[in-house]
């Protein structure tokens, strides 16, 4: 191994200046954020839809983009390397012919042949299936029916919007109203599909289902029934649901962020808009349309759109690096991102989330760079292990105490009953809701997870929270969450790596030591799944439904510094797994002083939507050398804080 000081130290300096280098100006960090194929091809399909003035340079750089992540099967896979996924290539070939490829180009006859062997435009899911039905290549009655009059319902009702994650909130509100009025794409080019249609007697059969059979049954048949009646429904009703629909999302617009500063959401806005009659010049469409522009990354060559940012994410995770590697340069760089960090706290909007602890005051973080309605416990526990550390490790002073008092305060409000937290909510645990034909995506609900949980546990004991009752329930849902193999469900990153490192890092802060059962269960469990060059890896289909155990997947850089963090946290700093996942870091650390990554290591909606986090092989890798590099400089096991 190689792993004298010097050539650990050239390693660390070199990584350090080069996420030195990406810091902007006023402190933050930002890096790109991918998906799969769907978030490009619908911008161009969005433009479409709406009429716009042709732009056939960015057209030309997407269709770049889309034509380099084309799959050797044909179609277009949900991460790299992946399998086929039906909808992602529909949306794909689409935007392709639109943007004038043929259809008999060689790589679109391919794409086409693989369409067609998976059951076409019909085998799509029903985000798909909308927007063809929009374009007129499927009816409507191809689609789940989701009248707008649901926006009316009492709280109390089973099927109500405050029962749902605050993505699925977000997205459907604006799509109520485009699935009750119907609005035809624009289609300046005429383009259609009639070549990806299947008859429906030659259907291949359904993929597996998350769906139960029971609710399945009685969800169609509900939605056979709104179909008959939904025609007959009084116009006044329909006026007021279409009314309070507006205002939702007018009060959640979020400035040129967009509505849930996700792209779904936002695209949807706009068309809602459009669908209402407002020109492109009101304020409230034109904001709309501009947060979606925002989104766009355009390169020299090629030119994709993002489904979202990431800077409050980026910056917190990269000042905890900054913080563990040390000295002058990296901790200034730290406390300047922390500093662009404490205004953009939310204490005044009461959000989404109070709907069920209307009692709680505001006090969290978003993702984006601003989404009032929607702060989340995982970054805003980040945010604060990264202010505690501050002030405590590097003499940051008291600036950071009222932020994180009223961050704990929100957070400690937020935990649900079963003693977990979940990303954004309390208790969004209603799982029938999964079964209703819309919910095809299974990724209706955010209830409390392993990974959010295992972080605000170890914002509570880095703050000095220990044996309370508090404490004692949550790592009691912490250790029930452990599967047999003594791994932990990743929700928020692929997959049981990134939830095992979450929650040893939690144990940890909680003060279980390695001969702690579970914590034993864990190490054996990341030791055993380490690849023969010294690295980890897992790959996005671990997320499926019939997953039977870890699967090997090759080596990247974020997966094992996880599992490395992972190890330390545990007291496994001298552990020879732990030396060959730092000899594998320094061995893959390119010219640049980072590391490539081609791997899709972040999970947006398990079997639906993945995320190749850009900064994640970057400030990852960095931290576990330098944390690495810490414990042993010091002769100890144990890290004294929650990440």
């Amino acid at each position: 191994m190689n792993d004298k000081p010097d050539d650990l130290e050239f390693a660390i300096g070199r990584a350090t200046q080069a996420l030195l280098g990406e810091q902007r100006g006023d402190g933050h960090w930002v890096f790109e954020l991918e998906a799969d194929a769907t978030i490009p091809s619908e911008y161009v399909l969005l433009r479409q839809y709406l009429g716009e003035p042709d732009d056939p340079e960015l057209e030309r750089k997407i269709g770049v983009y889309l034509r380099r992540i084309q799959g050797g099967h044909g179609g277009w896979p949900l991460f790299h390397g992946g399998a086929f996924d039906i909808s992602a290539s529909i949306k794909a070939y689409f935007c392709l012919k639109t943007i004038g490829d043929s259809s008999d180009a060689p790589h679109m006859v391919r794409a086409r042949d693989a369409i067609l062997a998976h059951g076409g435009l019909l085998r799509a899911n029903v985000f798909t299936r909308i927007l063809l039905a929009q374009f007129g290549e499927l009816s409507w009655n191809d689609v789940p029916t989701i009248p707008v009059e649901l926006i009316l319902l009492p709280r109390w009702f089973p099927i109500h919007l405050s029962r749902m994650s605050y993505w699925a909130r977000t997205v459907m509100v604006p799509l109520l109203v485009l699935a009750a009025l119907k609005v035809r794409a624009r289609n300046p080019r005429g383009v259609r599909l009639p070549e990806l249609f299947v008859p429906a007697d030659k259907l291949p059969p359904k993929p597996p289902s998350h769906q139960k059979r029971g609710w399945a049954l009685f969800f169609n048949g509900l939605d056979r029934v709104l179909k008959v009646v939904e025609p007959f429904w009084p116009k006044s009703m329909r006026r007021r649901a279409i009314d309070r629909c507006l205002q939702f999302v007018t009060e959640r617009l979020n400035g040129e962020d967009g509505l849930g500063a996700i792209y779904p959401a936002m695209a949807n806005a706009v068309m809602m808009y459009d669908a209402l009659g407002y020109p492109p010049e009101h304020p409230d469409r034109a904001i709309a349309r501009h947060a979606l522009d925002k989104l766009l990354v355009i390169r020299k060559d090629e030119a994709y759109c993002q489904p979202c940012v990431s800077p409050v994410w980026d910056t917190a995770l990269v000042s905890h690096a900054l913080m563990e590697v040390g000295g002058k340069d990296a901790v200034a760089a730290a406390q300047r991102g922390l500093s662009w960090l404490l205004p953009l706290q939310e204490c005044e909007v009461k959000g989404d989330w109070a709907e069920r602890r209307p009692e709680v005051r505001p006090g969290g973080w978003a993702f984006q760079y601003r989404n009032a309605h929607y702060p989340d416990l995982d970054d805003t526990a980040v945010i604060v292990m990264a202010m505690d550390r501050a002030r405590c490790d590097f003499a940051a002073g008291t600036g950071y105490d009222e932020a994180i008092d009223r961050a704990t305060e929100w957070t400690v409000g937020l935990q649900s009953r079963n003693r977990g937290w979940a990303a954004f909510d309390a208790d969004n645990v209603d799982h029938y809701l999964n079964n209703i034909p819309f919910a095809d995506h299974g990724a209706l609900l955010d209830p409390p997870t392993a990974d959010v949980s295992a972080r605000c546990i170890s914002m509570l004991a880095q703050l000095g929270e220990s044996d309370s009752a508090r404490m004692r329930d949550a790592l009691g849902y912490l250790e029930r969450e452990q599967l047999a193999d003594g791994s932990w469900f990743g929700r928020w990153g692929v997959n049981y790596i990134y939830g095992t490192w979450s929650a040893l890092c939690a144990l940890n802060a909680a003060g279980l030591d390695a001969t702690a059962p579970s914590v034993a269960k864990a190490v054996d469990w990341l030791v055993s799944i380490q690849n023969a060059d010294g690295g980890w890896g897992e790959d996005c289909s671990s997320y499926k439904l019939d997953y039977r155990g870890y699967e090997p997947a090759p080596s990247n850089a974020s997966q094992t510094a996880w599992a490395l963090l992972g190890l330390m946290a545990a007291g496994q700093v001298a552990h020879p797994a732990v030396e060959r996942g730092i000899a594998w870091l320094q061995r893959t650390q390119d010219g640049s002083g980072l590391w490539p990554q081609d791997a899709y290591t972040g999970g947006g909606f398990p079997r639906v939507f993945y995320l190749r986090y850009h900064g994640y092989p970057k400030f990852f890798a960095l931290w576990a050398l330098a944390r690495y590099r810490n414990l042993r400089r010091s002769n100890v096991q144990h890290v004294a804080h929650g990440m």
